[in-house]
């Protein structure tokens, strides 16, 4: 009896755990003073406002070390003294000039505060020139947990790239490192070995041989640009081109690829043309035509590197050559190429304030594969595929995160983000409403940091339904709603079950062969009719 109680016990926590609130989860994690930090709005950072970075690095393969400095132009939004840069350890600033007189500076772990010697006055433009070196974190496992990667090719030349999300790019590089505030247009700068070839985001303007050993490209990105989006790609590149003929006119597309690998990237690329289809069609024009889009291969799988998407797939369909959801729709398309380029439209053009809300990039991107499929296989082909990759959904902890320190919800943003929209979809039934829906969120938060909140209005206005309930109830809770039914000879009964308080969502069935909405609520509903069959439309993520 003693271990029936137990059991018993046990049985009780766990189902009790299933639905606990977003608050409670975020109770059991400490976040530090750091943390705080590094994720929220501080007083040193909301009185500025960021224009224009000058990076201007050199990067030694052999040490793998890097110096330089980043200039920083900023307008003063409010007048304020002291100015928070971000740095991660083991980097470290070494000065830091004010109208080319060094001011004053101290360390907090991975943040610095700069004294301004400069009555900060509102409405002017100033600028510092920040100083640093050291040998970066190295990438434990890129883009996850990154960093720089320091590899090297078949032919044992060097193979270089950064990936930072969620780490920061203060990893590597001095700058605001929060979402909130992207830089209006920046210039790279980077030193490598003359026999190597550095690729960075926007369109290159010179390249400079400042000695016999080294070159220096020289990239300028002319459009707004969150601070992961910006990397850096050594190798020994070879460059094709094409040009792909969109919605706002002739778009260039340039492929840097190892040496050895060009002839098959050239047919294994033809994936990009089939993807820029598909996204402007669903999506709206490629948001970033005056910067060009390149793909470039690095020694990791990949990342959504604004303008200069990174690509390590091993030129293989699917996942590293596997079908996320096992239905063979999987296999029809480089998972990297269309995911990492789905995030041009969002991650780099609507871009999350706080990392809490990174769904916002994962969710939209995981479903533009669906979307992919949808336009060149069918919608049949789309929703199989999305529905698909439901057996990898866990439902350990809410998708959005806790605000502030810098923290990500749960890593069903992916797939039950894609699921979520893609019963969304069934919700609006109307195609032509969605796909406005999708471009018109592309259009309206063009090139703009913006909150889940912001989204989940727009689309519940755009469509013409409230979607305040469901929208809690797949990113702010764990459970799943539960369409629980009973039948007898004259009449249908059916409700929703394991949902949050007033949850409100239709769901389309066929009875008898005839389709019919339903509006379920908690207390069950009903009405007279003899069942003979029921069919309850899969595409609704649902138990």
């Amino acid at each position: 009896m003693k271990i029936l109680r137990v059991v018993i016990c046990l049985l009780f926590i766990f189902s009790f755990s299933e639905s606990i609130s977003q608050n409670i989860f975020a109770e059991k994690e400490k976040f530090t003073r750091q943390d705080t930090l590094r994720g929220s709005i501080t007083d040193e950072r909301i009185w500025w406002d960021l224009n224009f970075y000058h990076l201007d690095i050199k990067i030694d393969p052999e040490k793998k070390f890097i110096q330089g400095s980043n200039t920083i132009y900023y307008r003063v939004l409010k007048s304020y003294q002291v100015m928070q840069i971000d740095l991660q350890e083991p980097l470290y600033i070494t000065q830091i000039f004010e109208d080319g007189k060094k001011i004053k500076f101290e360390r907090d772990g991975n943040i610095y505060l700069i004294y301004l010697d400069k009555e900060q006055l509102e409405g002017e433009v100033n600028k510092i020139k920040i100083n640093y070196r050291g040998n970066p974190k190295v990438a434990v496992r890129a883009p996850w947990d990154g960093g720089f990667s320091w590899d090297r090719d078949e032919n044992g030349n060097h193979f270089i790239a950064t990936s930072c999300q969620g780490l920061g790019a203060s990893v590597w590089w001095p700058n605001k490192d929060h979402m909130y505030d992207e830089v209006d247009s920046m210039l790279m700068s980077v030193n490598v070995p003359k026999n190597l070839v550095n690729v960075s985001n926007g369109r290159l303007r010179e390249v400079t041989y400042p000695d016999k050993k080294t070159s220096t490209y020289h990239w300028f990105v002319s459009n707004p640009i969150n601070n992961y989006g910006v990397n850096v790609n050594i190798g020994d590149y070879v460059k094709f081109s094409e040009i792909y003929r969109g919605e706002k006119g002739d778009l260039d597309i340039d492929y840097y690829v190892l040496r050895y690998n060009k002839e098959k990237a050239k047919e294994h690329f033809k994936d990009v043309p089939k993807m820029f289809d598909a996204f402007e069609y669903w999506f709206g024009p490629y948001p970033f035509y005056e910067d060009s889009y390149k793909l470039v291969e690095v020694p990791y799988l990949g990342m959504e590197h604004q303008s200069s998407i990174t690509y390590g797939n091993k030129y293989l369909k699917g996942y590293l050559g596997r079908d996320p959801s096992d239905t063979g729709w999987g296999l029809k398309f480089d998972f990297i190429i269309i995911h990492e380029s789905g995030h041009e439209w969002f991650a780099n053009n609507i871009t999350y304030i706080d990392i809490a809300d990174m769904w916002v990039h994962e969710g939209f991107t995981a479903y533009s594969e669906n979307l992919f499929l949808d336009y060149h296989y069918g919608k049949k082909a789309g929703a199989d595929y999305t529905i698909g990759t439901r057996k990898g959904i866990q439902n350990d902890k809410p998708i959005i995160g806790p605000y502030d320190v810098n923290k990500n919800g749960s890593k069903d943003m992916y797939s039950k983000g894609a699921n979520l929209l893609h019963t969304i979809r069934q919700i609006t039934n109307n195609d032509e409403v969605w796909r406005k829906t999708l471009r018109n969120l592309n259009k309206t938060f063009y090139h703009k940091t913006v909150s889940s909140n912001q989204i989940e209005n727009f689309i519940s206005a755009s469509i013409g339904f409230d979607l305040k309930f469901v929208f809690d109830q797949y990113l702010r809770d764990v459970r799943i709603p539960k369409f629980e039914y009973k039948i007898d000879d004259k009449s249908f009964y059916y409700r929703w079950s394991n949902v949050i308080d007033n949850f409100d969502m239709p769901l389309d069935v066929e009875i008898n062969g005839e389709s019919t909405r339903l509006y379920p609520r908690y207390e069950w509903k009903s009405f007279k009719t003899k069942v003979n069959t029921l069919d309850i439309n899969r595409n609704f993520y649902i138990e």
